[in-house]
C-alpha cells in the first residue's frame, strides 16, 4: 500500500515538473548568442548589457549539470560533445580578439602596426577557409546608416531564443563573470569613423581592413593584404558567399577603389602611352622600370594594377560573390563613369576613355566580368541592323568614333574593337558580324555559279575598267584568263583564291620584289598561329563547316552589311587616301575578321567567285574598286615606280624620312600590297585540302 503510494506521488512531481532537454536548451542558448551578434544593429551597448552573458550562464550551468550527471557514466554527454563538434569555444575567442583588434587596425594608413595587423587578418582568413561558417561571425554586417536609424533600447532576442528565456533571470540583471569570448565582447564598440567611404557604409571589420591595408604604401603589406582577400572570397560555402554579397561591404569597397583609381588617372594621357603600357598585374602594380617614362604613368600603372586584381578575384571568388563584383565593376565603372566620358563632346575625354577601356578588354580574364564587359559595350540582344538606323546604343556610337573627322580618335577606338574581337565572347562576332550575314542573302538567288575569274568579276561593266583602260600601258594582275575547273580534293581552290589576291595589285604598283623580300612566307607562318588561336577560342561554340545551301526559288531580299562592316569597307576604300597609320588599324581589324572559321565569314570576306547580289559588295570588290582607282591614279604621279619604291624604304627604315608629293597616296599603296598577301595568306591556312570545297578552276602557272 505504502509502495503504491509513493509511486504515486513520483507521478504527480513529474507531472508538476516536466524534463528539460537539455541538447534542445543548449542550441537555443548557443543561437541566442549568434543571431544576435549577426542581427544586432546597436553597436553603443556592452554586451553585458544584453542577454549574452545570461546565455553563456546558461550554458555553463548545463555543461556541469550534464556533467553530474554522467560522472557514473563516465562519458562526455551530448552538450559537450555539441560544443566540442562546433568548436564554439575557439569560435567566441575568435569572435571577442578578431572584433576588438580589427576595430583597432586597418583603419588608419601608414600606421605603424600594418604588418601585424595583415599578419592577424591572415590568420582569420586562414580559419575561414578552414571553416566558412565563421564568416557570418566576424563580419557581423552592422551598419551605421542602420545604427542611427535603429533604437537606442537594447536588441530583443530572436523569437526562437525569447520562447526559452528564464524569467528569473532577465537581461539587465545577468551575471558579470563569462568565458574569455563574453569579456572581449563586453568591450564597448568605438564610435562612428569621419569620412568613411560609401563602399563601407561606415562599417570597420575584416573587410574594411583588409581593403585598407590593400592601400598601403608598403608593398608586401598591400600583397599580403589583397592575398587574404582573394582567400576570402574563395570560400566554397554558398551560405557564407551569400552572406559576403549581402552583409558585408566587399563588392562596393573592391569597386570603390577602382573606380577611385580610375578618376586619379590624368585625362590628358596619350593613347599610345596607354597601349603601351604592358606588364602591369596586381602583384607587380608599379610600371616596368624599362618603360619610357611619362606624366600620369603610375596613376595609370596604379589603376590598371588594382583592374588586374578585380579580374582575378572575379576569377578565383565563390560563383555567387565573382557574379555580383562582376555586375558592380560594370555598373559602378563602366555605365557611370566611362560610358559618359566614350559620349562626351570632348575629343580628349573620348580619347582617353576609350584607351583605358582598351587595356581594360587586354588585361580582363574572367568569364564573369567579360560577359559584362560584352553586355555594356554590344547590348544584350543581338539583331540584324538597317542601314538608316541611328546611333541609338554605345555600340553604334562607337561604331561611328571609327569614321571619326579626328584620325586619333578612329585608331583609338579600332583597337578596342580589334581587342574585343580577341575575347573569348561568341557574342562579340555575332553581334558585330554574323547576326547580318546569317541567310546568305548577299548571294544572288536563282542564277548560275559563275565559270571562272572573269565572270564574277565582271570588270567590263565597272567603271573604272574601261576597254580603252584596259588596253594602257597599266595592266592589272588581277584578271587572269579562264581556267580549267576544280579537283575535287577542292586543292585548286585554295590555289586560286590564294593568287586571287596575291594578283590584285597590279605588277606596276608592287615594290616588294625589289627589295628581295615578298614577305608571303612570313604572312604564312604569321597567320597560321593567329589561326589555330582562333580556332580554338571559338570551338566551344559548335559553329557549322559549311554554310547552308540556298534555296533557288527564294526571292532575293535586301542584304545590309552592318553598321561595322560598312565602316570597315567604306574606310577601306578610302585606303589611298588616309593616313598610314589609320590604314595599318583598318586592315589589322579587318584581317582579325577574316580568321575566324565561321563559314559565312570564308565566304564573304575570302570568297572572290562569290556570286553577289545587286547591289551588294564584299571584301574582294571594295579591294577591286580600289585597284580601279589605283591605277587611274598612277597616271597623274610622276616618276610613280621611283617615289613608291622610297616610300617602301622610308617605311621600313633603310632611308631617311622626307616629305614627297602625294605620299600619303604612296602609303597607301604600299599597305594594300601587304594587306592583299596577308589575305591570300589567311585563305591559304583557312582552307586545307580537307576543309571548305570552293568549287573554282586552277591558279597559273608558277604564282604559288
Amino acid at each position: 500500500m505504502l509502495s503504491r503510494l509513493g509511486a504515486l506521488l513520483q507521478e504527480a512531481v513529474g507531472a508538476r515538473e516536466p524534463s528539460i532537454d537539455l541538447l534542445e536548451a543548449f542550441v537555443e542558448h548557443w543561437k541566442g548568442i549568434t543571431h544576435y551578434y549577426i542581427e544586432s544593429t546597436d553597436e553603443n551597448t556592452p554586451a553585458k548589457k544584453t542577454d549574452i552573458p545570461w546565455r553563456l550562464k546558461q550554458m555553463l550551468d548545463i555543461l556541469v549539470y550534464e556533467e553530474r550527471q554522467q560522472t557514473a557514466a563516465g562519458e562526455a554527454g551530448p552538450c559537450l560533445e555539441y560544443l566540442l563538434q562546433h568548436k564554439i569555444l575557439e569560435t567566441l575567442c575568435t569572435l571577442g580578439k578578431a572584433e576588438k583588434l580589427l576595430r583597432l587596425g586597418g583603419t588608419v594608413p601608414g600606421s605603424q602596426t600594418e604588418k601585424e595587423e595583415v599578419q592577424f587578418t591572415t590568420v582569420l582568413c586562414s580559419k575561414i577557409q578552414q571553416d566558412p561558417a565563421l564568416l557570418t561571425y566576424i563580419l557581423e554586417g552592422k551598419k551605421i546608416v542602420s545604427r542611427k536609424k535603429s533604437s537606442k533600447e537594447p536588441t530583443t532576442l530572436p523569437r526562437e531564443a525569447a520562447s526559452i528565456q528564464d524569467k528569473d533571470h532577465p537581461r539587465s540583471k545577468a551575471p558579470d563573470t563569462s568565458p574569455c569570448g563574453a569579456r572581449a565582447l563586453s568591450t564597448q564598440l568605438p564610435a562612428e569613423r569621419e569620412e568613411e567611404p560609401d563602399g563601407a557604409a561606415g562599417e570597420s571589420n575584416l573587410i574594411t581592413s583588409l581593403i585598407g591595408l590593400c592601400k598601403s604604401k608598403k608593398g608586401r603589406v598591400a600583397l599580403k593584404a589583397q592575398e587574404n582577400l582573394l582567400l576570402l572570397v574563395s570560400v566554397a560555402s554558398p551560405a557564407a558567399a551569400t552572406y559576403l554579397v549581402q552583409s558585408s561591404p566587399c563588392c562596393p569597397a573592391v569597386v570603390e577603389h577602382l573606380c577611385h583609381l580610375y578618376q586619379s588617372v590624368p585625362p590628358f594621357l596619350d593613347p599610345a602611352d596607354i597601349a603601351a603600357l604592358e606588364g602591369v598585374s596586381w602583384r607587380l602594380p608599379s610600371a616596368p622600370s624599362d618603360e619610357a617614362s611619362f606624366p600620369g604613368k603610375d596613376a595609370l600603372a596604379a589603376f590598371l594594377g588594382w583592374f588586374d586584381y578585380c579580374d582575378h578575384l572575379i576569377t578565383e571568388a565563390h560563383m555567387v560573390v565573382a557574379d555580383a563584383l562582376a555586375k558592380a565593376v560594370a555598373e559602378k565603372l563602366f555605365m557611370e563613369i566611362v560610358q559618359p566620358h566614350l559620349l562626351h563632346v570632348s575629343e580628349q575625354s573620348v580619347l582617353t576613355s576609350t584607351a583605358l577601356l582598351t587595356a581594360m578588354l587586354r588585361q580582363l580574364r574572367s568569364p564573369a566580368l567579360l560577359r559584362e564587359a560584352v553586355a555594356f559595350l554590344l547590348g544584350t540582344d543581338p539583331q540584324a541592323a538597317a542601314p538608316d538606323d541611328g546611333p541609338r546604343t554605345l555600340c553604334a556610337h562607337l561604331i561611328g568614333h571609327c569614321d571619326h573627322l579626328s584620325d586619333e580618335i578612329s585608331i583609338t577606338t579600332l583597337r578596342l574593337f580589334e581587342e574585343l574581337l580577341q575575347k573569348p565572347h561568341e557574342q562579340v562576332i555575332r553581334s558585330l558580324v554574323l547576326c547580318n550575314l546569317e541567310g546568305r542573302h548577299y548571294v544572288a538567288r536563282g542564277s548560275p555559279e559563275p565559270e571562272s575569274y572573269e565572270d564574277t568579276l565582271d570588270l567590263e561593266e565597272d567603271p573604272y575598267f574601261t576597254d580603252g583602260f584596259l588596253n594602257s600601258s597599266f595592266h592589272p594582275s588581277a584578271k587572269p584568263p579562264p581556267a580549267p575547273a576544280t579537283n575535287s580534293d577542292g586543292k585548286t581552290a585554295v590555289t586560286e583564291i590564294v593568287n586571287s589576291f596575291l594578283c590584285l595589285v597590279p605588277e606596276e604598283a608592287k615594290t616588294s620584289a625589289f627589295l628581295e623580300e615578298t614577305g608571303y612566307d612570313t604572312y604564312v607562318h604569321d597567320a597560321y598561329g593567329l589561326f589555330q588561336e582562333c580556332s580554338s577560342r571559338v570551338a566551344p561554340w559548335g559553329w557549322p563547316l559549311g554554310p547552308t545551301p540556298l534555296d533557288p526559288h527564294e526571292p532575293e531580299r535586301p542584304f545590309f552589311e552592318g553598321h561595322f562592316l560598312r565602316m570597315l569597307f567604306d574606310r577601306m576604300s578610302r585606303i589611298l587616301e588616309q593616313p598610314y597609320s589609320l590604314n595599318l588599324q583598318v586592315t589589322s581589324v579587318l584581317s582579325r575578321l577574316a580568321l575566324f572559321p565561321h563559314p559565312l565569314i570564308h565566304e564573304y570576306l575570302l570568297d572572290p567567285y562569290i556570286n553577289l547580289a545587286p547591289g551588294c559588295r564584299s571584301l574582294f570588290s571594295v579591294l577591286v574598286r580600289v585597284i580601279g582607282d589605283l591605277m587611274q591614279r598612277i597616271q597623274r604621279v610622276p616618276q610613280f615606280p621611283g617615289k613608291l619604291l622610297l616610300v617602301r624604304k622610308q617605311l621600313m627604315g633603310q632611308v631617311p624620312g622626307e616629305q614627297l608629293d602625294h605620299q600619303t597616296l604612296l602609303q597607301g599603296v604600299v599597305v594594300l600590297e601587304e594587306f592583299c598577301k596577308e589575305l591570300a595568306a589567311i585563305a591559304f591556312v583557312k582552307f586545307p585540302p580537307h576543309g571548305p570545297h570552293l568549287h573554282r578552276s586552277s591558279p597559273r602557272e608558277g604564282h604559288v
